[in-house]
């Protein structure tokens, strides 16, 4: 049975990988390179060590990952603070669904502790998490399975009983790792094959999401892959 819920957070519960993905492209340019789509789909739910790797791959060992980061932080920066962060279509409704049934549920990201706050913060969601695992709290980020064990472990629950509400590949790979049943809502316009395989339902948004859980009796909340409803 589904105990708790982890929500991932960049594409799932705010809509910030566009924001990110803008302020890589603009950088690149400003210094000479260009990210293709492609290239930008890859980086969808990557945490920073990917990120870097990614970039020394496509762009050479000779790339300046220091003038990068600086020059895309401060444009995304100057982004959402005038224009803020959204809030994925159907969070509210699946937040109020989950607090009435008093379904322990918690944030895991592969965002940085101080990054994920700060994002949290520009969408006008202080405070919504109690709890929050974040890159800085395991050894390693997704695709491994370390922020949702460290997340059931967090919420007091087998991993196995925590359902995972993820927007990508990688981050469908690290809760199958995890023996973590999953939802995949894909933030790209195409979703991955694999990853719509391996989770248990596909959904356009949250709010989807809520619905389904509203219709659905407890005792149908099942562990398995497809034959969950």
């Amino acid at each position: 049975m589904v105990k708790a819920i982890i929500f991932d957070m960049d594409g799932l519960v705010i809509d910030s990988e566009a924001g990110y993905v803008a302020a890589w492209r603009q950088t690149a340019m400003a210094m000479g390179y260009s990210i293709d789509d492609e290239f930008a789909h890859g980086l969808s739910g990557a945490n920073a060590e990917h990120v870097k790797n990614y970039l020394l791959e496509k762009f050479g060992d000779g790339f300046d990952l220091t003038r990068f980061r600086q020059l895309s932080t401060e444009i995304w920066l100057a982004h959402v603070e005038q224009y803020g962060i959204a809030v994925k279509p159907g969070f509210f409704s699946l937040l109020e669904l989950i607090q009435q049934r008093q379904i322990p549920f918690c944030l895991a990201t592969n965002s940085q502790r101080v990054q994920a706050l700060r994002c949290l913060s520009f969408a006008g969601l202080d405070g919504v998490f109690q709890h929050i695992i974040a890159r800085d709290d395991v050894i390693k980020g997704k695709p491994a399975p370390d922020l949702f064990i460290k997340a059931a472990d967090v919420l007091a629950h087998s991993v196995a009983d925590c359902l995972v509400l993820e927007d990508s590949p990688i981050g469908i790979e690290a809760a199958v790792a995890a023996g973590a049943p999953c939802f995949y809502l894909p933030s790209q316009a195409v979703g991955d094959p694999w990853a719509s395989q391996q989770a248990i339902r596909v959904f356009e948004d949250l709010e989807q999401v809520a619905t389904e859980l509203m219709q659905a009796s407890d005792s149908s909340l099942q562990n398995s892959r497809h034959d969950w409803v």
